[in-house]
C-alpha cells in the first residue's frame, strides 16, 4: 500500500511544528512557560512569596498542568531577541506619546474632540501575528480594535481625530505595528511580505 503522504510532510503542516507523543522532554520544556504562570498565580493569591508558598505553587501547578492537559499549539512563530527588545521600547515610546496625544485631545478640544472607526486590511494571515498586532494597537491610549475580520485580514480600529488625515495615519500606525511585530516574531517569508508592502507605500 503506497503512503499517501510523506512522513516529513505528516510531521509538519504549513511549515508549523507538530508536537510529538514521542518526545516527552520537549513536551515538558514547552510546557514550563504554563507552569511558571500557575506558580505566579498561586503566589499572588497567597499574598505571601516565601520559599514554602512557592513550593506548594509549584506542586500544585505540576498536578494542574498533569490532569488538565493544555492542547498543543502550532505555530511558526521565530523569536528574534533584538527585534524583540525594540518592539518593547517602541512600545514603551508608543505609550509615552499617545498619553500626550490623548491628554492634548482632552485639554484642547474637550468634549469637541471627534473619534472616527478605520478598517485597516493587514498584510499577513497568522492568527497569532493578528492578535499581537492588535495587543499592540490596543495598549496605548487613543487607539483600540473593535473587531477583527479574520477571513480578510482587516482590523476595525476606534481612534481619537477624525478626517482624512487621522484616518491616514492610524492605517500607517497599524501597518508600522505589524512590520515591527512581523520582524520580531514572524517567518523569513513573512518578513519579505511587510517589507515590500512598506517599500511600496513609501515609493
Amino acid at each position: 500500500m503506497v503512503d499517501p503522504e510523506p512522513r516529513h510532510r505528516q510531521r509538519r503542516t504549513r511549515g508549523e511544528h507538530v508536537v510529538s507523543r514521542r518526545y516527552p522532554i520537549g513536551r515538558a520544556v514547552r510546557r514550563l512557560p504554563m507552569l511558571g504562570w500557575l506558580v505566579l498565580v498561586w503566589l499572588l493569591l497567597w499574598g505571601t512569596y516565601d520559599p514554602g508558598t512557592a513550593f506548594f505553587g509549584i506542586v500544585v501547578g505540576v498536578l494542574v498542568i498533569w490532569f488538565f492537559p493544555a492542547p498543543p499549539i502550532a505555530t511558526d512563530i521565530r523569536l528574534r531577541p533584538l527585534r524583540l527588545g525594540q518592539l518593547v521600547l517602541f512600545l514603551a515610546w508608543d505609550l509615552v506619546v499617545s498619553t500626550g496625544r490623548v491628554a492634548f485631545e482632552a485639554i484642547v478640544r474637550g468634549p469637541r474632540v471627534r473619534a472616527s472607526i478605520v478598517a485597516v486590511t493587514l498584510v499577513t494571515d497568522s492568527d497569532h501575528l493578528m492578535a499581537m498586532v492588535a495587543n499592540a494597537v490596543s495598549l496605548a491610549p487613543g487607539n483600540f480594535v473593535l473587531q477583527i475580520d479574520r477571513a480578510n485580514r482587516i482590523c476595525y480600529v476606534y481612534a481619537l481625530g477624525a478626517g482624512e488625515h487621522a484616518t491616514e495615519r492610524v492605517r500607517r500606525e497599524v501597518l508600522g505595528w505589524e512590520r515591527r511585530v512581523v520582524h520580531a516574531v514572524g517567518t523569513g517569508e513573512q518578513v519579505r511580505m511587510v517589507d515590500r508592502n512598506h517599500r511600496s507605500e513609501v515609493g
